[in-house]
This record gives structure tokens, sequence and C-alpha cells, in this order.
């Protein structure tokens, strides 16, 4: 038995739960694990595994950009490395806001254990897939963001675990994604090379784009918000009908982000129909917001997060072993080269136009 085993069966112990029988559910590209526990009485619940030390270390607020690149990815990027407390004080944040977060039934925040409410299978995908209508369940999910997004946002989140700051997906943050294609591509695609002279050019492209998405950073933002991280609850309408899970990974972001994490996403086909009418809702809802700009930001940081995810995908791949993200790829490129289409993105579009054939944009 593994010391990771045993520290397991401790804390079910502890929880009262050393008897529930214990199902894996499949993996994902994280170093998280779930196992579905059911209780004696037929009670069914969620562990959720994320040990500290299979990530390195989260963000923090008073380090300088050189620093953070310094101490790794995810001080760089990912902010909060996954970490348990930062999903408990999320989870309680989205619970104060009348929003369907999973409650936490036990937590030991120092061994990266929690149990969690279990919501049941009925991912959005998967529920689309068996033929309920898509609008109703996206439109739904706006209104969970437009929720998010007309409440105060914190700069600290209090939880169960204790305080956790909520930080600002920035320009490090920002651009160190954006960089993943860059760093990563070429060893995907060996047609590709990048000179130093190209990826300073990239740099200054995603300038302005990477500037006003940190101006703009003003909501908590899931940061993976899509349709394999949203669970359809029955018996409840609105938002509340949507049980969110993943959200570790929050941020204080740009409005946009969720938005098209949700509509442009990487996963499924999301109809050009559907998105629009998903964002008529989103501005129906907030009516405030000037729509020519929202729209100017929305396509420069969809096309960022493409590029990223890009990067992420050939990572995968490469580093990883994992051939199978290749799949998805087609669908990045199809949203990324429609982004640059947009106002606003000239100077990116350029640069690809220079650097990366369109014969390798797909």
């Amino acid at each position: 038995m593994s010391d990771r085993e045993q520290q397991r069966l401790e804390f079910l112990k502890s929880a009262g739960l050393a008897d529930a029988a214990r199902a894996p559910l499949p993996g994902d590209a994280s170093t998280r694990r779930y196992e579905r526990l059911t209780t004696s009485s037929g009670q069914s619940l969620m562990l959720m595994d994320q040990p500290a030390s299979a990530e390195s270390p989260p963000a923090d607020p008073s380090w300088s950009p050189e620093r953070r690149k310094a101490e790794g990815w995810n001080a760089t990027a990912r902010l909060s490395a996954g970490r348990i407390e930062a999903f408990a004080a999320v989870a309680a944040h989205l619970r104060a806001l009348g929003l369907s977060a999973p409650e936490i039934v036990a937590l030991d925040a120092p061994a990266g254990l929690a149990v969690l409410e279990d919501f049941g299978d009925d991912l959005f995908a998967r529920v689309i897939e068996r033929g309920e209508a898509e609008a109703p369940l996206y439109l739904a999910a706006v209104e969970v963001l437009a929720r998010l997004h007309d409440a105060e946002t914190p700069d600290v989140l209090a939880g169960p675990a204790g305080d956790w700051a909520l930080q600002a997906y920035d320009e490090t943050a920002l651009q160190g994604g954006a960089d993943l294609f860059v760093d990563w591509m070429p060893q995907l695609d060996t047609a590709l090379t990048f000179d130093d002279a190209a990826v300073a050019e990239w740099h200054e492209a995603w300038a302005p784009i990477v500037a006003r998405g940190a101006a703009g950073a003003s909501v908590i933002a899931h940061r993976d918000y899509h349709a394999e991280n949203l669970i359809r609850r029955t018996g409840l309408s609105g938002a509340e009908s949507v049980g969110l899970i993943d959200f570790q990974d929050a941020v204080r972001a740009h409005p946009g982000w969720d938005l098209h994490s949700l509509l442009q996403d990487a996963r499924r086909d999301v109809s050009p129909e559907l998105e629009r009418q998903a964002l008529d809702h989103y501005f129906t809802l907030r009516p405030g917001l000037d729509r020519v700009d929202f729209m100017r930001d929305y396509a420069g940081l969809a096309a960022l997060n493409e590029a990223r995810i890009l990067g992420i995908f050939a990572r995968l791949i490469v580093r990883d072993g994992k051939p199978r993200y290749r799949a998805f790829m087609p669908r990045m490129w199809a949203h990324l080269n429609a982004n640059l289409t947009k106002p606003g993105l000239e100077t990116v579009r350029g640069w690809f136009d220079r650097h990366v054939p369109e014969d390798h944009r797909r």
C-alpha cells in the first residue's frame, strides 16, 4: 500500500467514511484524482485528492513577475496551483451568492484531501449528447456568470481552510499562457521555427490585448468554464440549476474570460447561432456594458486563450505522451483563425501570417 493510499484511508476514517465503497473516476490532464464514495446508507459523495506535493508552489501576491517566472508555471500563470484550500474558499463564495457549488463534508487541506457533495454525472456535455436541448443549459450557465459579474469581488475569500487571496489574471499570467504556443508548438510541428526576433514580435503583438485583459480583471473567473465542468441539477432553475465543479484555479479576470471558455469550447462545437444567443442573453442581463468594447476584448482574450490551449495540447502530446489531445486541436485552430479576423487583432494576425502558414493552422 502506498503512503498516499494510507493517508486517504486515515482521512476517510476520520471523516466517518471508512466503510464507504470507493470507485475511482477517469482522470484528466491535471494532477487531481476523484473517487465516488457510496456510504452504507446509499449516500453518494466525492473524494477529491490533490496532494500539494504534486504541483509547484502557488504564486505569492508579493512576488515580482521575475520571481514568479523563476518559481515555475503555477506561479507564473496558474496562480493557485489547484490547491484544495483555494477550492474551499471559492466554494464558500459561490454558495454565499446562491450558486450551486458542492458542500464540503470533510476537509484536510494540508493533506490535499476533501469529501464533497456529489452532483452526479449529468455534465452538460453528456446530457446534450443524450438529446437534451443546448440553449437552456447554456443560457443558465450565462446567468451564473452574470450573477458572479454583478457581485462584489473581494480581494480575499474566506473559506473553511482559511483565507485565500484571489489573485488577478494579470499581464504576467496572460502573456505566460500565450507563450506556451511559441514554446511548445515547434516541438510538435517541427516545420515551425520561432527565432528570438519572432518571439519578440509575438510579445509585441499581444501586448495591447494583454494590457486590456489585465486592466479589465474585475470579476471572479472560474477559468475552466465549459460543458465538461458544468452539471445539470434537476429540480432547480436558472443559475441555481448549474452545478459548478473544478473551480480551484479561480482568479480575478476580465468578465469575457469565462464567457469565451464556455462559448468557444475546445471539447465540443458550439454553433455561432448559440454563441450569439448566449451573448445576447448576457448583455440583456448586464445592460450597462459597452458591447463594442466588450466584444473587442472578448475576441482578443479568446484568441490568446486559444493560442495558450494549443500550446498546452502540444505539451501534453510531446512531453506527457498523451496523443489524444491532437483530436481537439482542429477545433481550437478554427476558433483562433476566426478570432484573428476581428477588430483589434490585426497585429496578431500579421504575426501568424508571417510565421505560421495557413496549412499549419488546422
